[in-house]
């Protein structure tokens, strides 16, 4: 009896682990870091575009040259269009982000395509360019997710660290400090420009973060570098 127990509950925690880990391989490959012999990192930004902070963002990027990836929720691509074209038309990486920034991991085939492949059209229409990449909202992932991107010819990602800039309650300052303090080797840094729930939700310290982000990178010996590279 202990035994089936047992085998029970170790596959319900590798299924857990597949599911939650943003990283994890069991539903397929996600790319969750760059080398670690090189002191490179990679910025990206989830869930705009948004003009409020995507804007801002594009700007400090421009004046440092400085590349990024932006995974792009398909909703918001179709309200803010000229937004997620000027991300493309500057050169950064363009990926899919889902189109309504629904939490895959219990939905089945169908409406995962239909996520993938509505917020893939609606991003190549606004940017004139297909996206090459995909990152699950929250990083929630399932089987079928995993089908869906192979379809699209997608590289998935998932990140190194994330800082919480999310949340309403950190300012500019604490989501910069918490960037220097995580900052390591081949890191996928995970930053955001937009609510995947709220189109007009406030992501304006992440924009006010990032001129110190990438001066304190920069002074610490780091080349940040565009996602594209990771792509296999």
């Amino acid at each position: 009896m202990l035994l089936p127990l047992a085998a029970t509950g170790a596959a319900l925690g590798a299924w857990a682990y597949g599911t939650y880990e943003p990283n994890s391989r069991l539903f397929g490959r996600a790319i969750g870091r760059g080398s670690r012999a090189e002191r490179v990192a990679y910025l990206t930004f989830d869930d705009g575009p948004n003009p409020a902070a995507t804007e801002p963002i594009l700007e400090t990027l421009a004046a440092h040259q400085v590349p990024a990836a932006f995974f792009m929720v398909g909703e918001h691509v179709r309200r803010f269009p000229a937004v997620a074209r000027r991300i493309a038309a500057e050169g950064h990486e363009v990926g899919n982000h889902t189109l309504r920034h629904r939490k895959l991991h219990f939905l089945g085939p169908s409406s995962i395509r239909e996520e993938l492949v509505r917020a893939h059209e609606l991003i190549a229409h606004a940017t004139g360019r297909d996206p090459r990449s995909f990152r699950a909202p929250h990083g929630y992932r399932n089987p079928f997710v995993a089908s869906a991107a192979r379809r699209l010819a997608y590289a998935v990602f998932g990140w190194t660290f994330g800082v919480w800039d999310s949340d309403p309650r950190v300012g500019g300052e604490e989501i910069r400090a918490r960037v220097r303090r995580k900052l390591k080797p081949g890191a996928i840094i995970l930053l955001h420009d937009g609510d995947g729930y709220d189109p007009t939700g406030d992501r304006r310290p992440t924009a006010a973060a990032l001129p110190g982000i990438i001066e304190d990178a920069r002074a610490d010996g780091y080349e940040l570098r565009p996602l594209g590279e990771l792509i296999p």
